[in-house]
């Protein structure tokens, strides 16, 4: 949620960085401040009419103890119309409050200065590492790749669930497992997060505590009648789990990490790129979440971009990092990072992580706050998030990279005391 503080006292600087997202929102911001004046104005007449009534009431005290019943009388025709005056300014102040809530509520995250206008169109790619692959004979789809090793049942995924989900089968399954532990060790280990085994359903404030609720409605599978919405991510578990709670500077930072795994309806992806495990309703993903002083939340951005490209970089992978453009940055980031690597059979780059600082956005409608020292005025905390990593398409570039010209699959190292010493993939 926006700091309103901030967009009064900064409106032009509000709505410069508005622009850079969302211009038509940030068009707005004029009305905006007028409808919080209004408020404003309304809850100050309000107070005073209470303050009006208060005091006639006490006056009616004193008129009946001097036994001056007709003034008192007076008196008590001023209060009931006084009473009407508040019933009619409640109701004044809580539909301007609902409205401005509600624009609060709509409105996006201002993107960092860092960040470059436009759309995906804009993104930056900041640079490449590793040599993309070559081989000497066509390389495979994955999904072929799959078929022929029996790591995946694409028809019978579709006939258990429909379009979108996929079965894993015998090495599949173990390969999908042992990335997952591989990641979760290489956190944990490597990189001092705690490890968390999260709720798969989250209810409706925690959902709105991470803003998923505002843009990811139409993509979250929806329980309506406990109303509990399937994870999309990690991320509004790990967001919550806080929510409510003064925290000590002293805990900061936080590194949290967990696997799960994601629904998502992909709604409006209908005919692209369908096939194989390039998009998929049901996924599995390790999740990073970070809580930080303000001061400190870009610096442990960049170290969180390198956490989840160690994942990358220990598989042998090539992949590449883009700094995305405020159009395509999620509706809670100030600033976002996508890492993609490089799969070799369908010639793409897919994205496979996204790491991103939403600075206090998340942590204003969560209120989650931390204390510099005892007694000192509570400060909202900065929340970031990334992928570490996705797996479907890091399977599929993996198969893809590590396939050799006889059909098999060379398991990369790292992975290899996960899969009890398998050093290749064969029929």
């Amino acid at each position: 949620m926006l700091d309103l503080k901030m967009l009064r006292s900064e409106p032009e600087e509000v709505q410069r960085k508005l622009a850079k997202r969302d211009p038509s929102l940030a068009s707005e911001i004029p009305s905006f401040l007028e409808l919080d004046k209004r408020h404003r104005e309304a809850e100050t007449r309000l107070t005073d009419l209470k303050a009006k009534s208060n005091a006639s009431a006490k006056l009616i005290g004193q008129l009946k103890a001097q036994k001056r019943e007709e003034a008192a009388s007076l008196q008590q025709e001023q209060v009931r119309a006084l009473k009407q005056d508040i019933a009619s300014q409640e109701l004044l102040v809580s539909n301007l409050e609902e409205e401005r809530a509600g624009w609060l509520f709509k409105a996006p995250n201002l993107p960092d200065d860092s960040v470059p206008a436009g759309n995906e169109t804009n993104n930056e790619v900041l640079r490449t590492v590793g040599d993309l692959p070559e081989f000497e004979f066509e390389p495979k789809a994955h999904w072929d790749i799959a078929e022929s090793l029996g790591l995946i049942d694409f028809a019978r995924g579709v006939k258990l669930s429909g379009s979108g989900f996929v079965l894993y089968k015998g090495v599949g399954a173990q390969l999908e497992r042992a990335l997952i532990q591989f990641m979760i060790d290489l956190h944990v280990e490597m990189h001092g997060y705690t490890e968390w085994s999260t709720p798969f359903f989250l209810n409706r404030d925690s959902v709105t505590g991470s803003a998923h609720i505002v843009k990811f409605t139409p993509e979250m599978y929806h329980d309506a009648e406990d109303d509990l919405f399937a994870l999309p991510t990690a991320e509004p578990a790990l967001v919550n789990i806080h929510r409510g709670e003064i925290l000590g500077v002293d805990q900061l930072p936080l590194n949290y990490v967990a696997y799960s795994p994601c629904w998502r309806r992909e709604a409006g992806a209908a005919g692209k790129d369908t096939r194989g495990l390039l998009r998929v309703h049901q996924f599995d993903k390790v999740e990073m979440v970070k809580y930080t002083t303000p001061e400190d939340s870009y610096i442990e951005l960049e170290k969180m971009l390198t956490n989840a490209t160690d994942v990358i970089s220990a598989l042998g992978l090539s992949y590449r990092i883009l700094l995305l453009a405020a159009g395509d940055i999620s509706f809670a980031a100030s600033k976002t990072y996508d890492i993609e690597i490089f799969a070799p059979g369908v010639g793409k780059w897919l994205e496979v992580s996204s790491v991103s600082n939403c600075e206090d956005f998340q942590s204003r409608r969560a209120n989650i706050r931390f204390r510099r020292e005892q007694g000192a005025k509570p400060e909202f905390v900065h929340l970031l998030n990334g992928s570490g990593t996705a797996l479907p398409r890091l399977v599929a570039a993996l198969l893809e990279t590590y396939q050799n010209e006889d059909g098999s699959v060379t398991i990369p190292a790292a992975l290899r005391p996960y899969l009890k010493g398998l050093e290749r993939i064969t029929n």
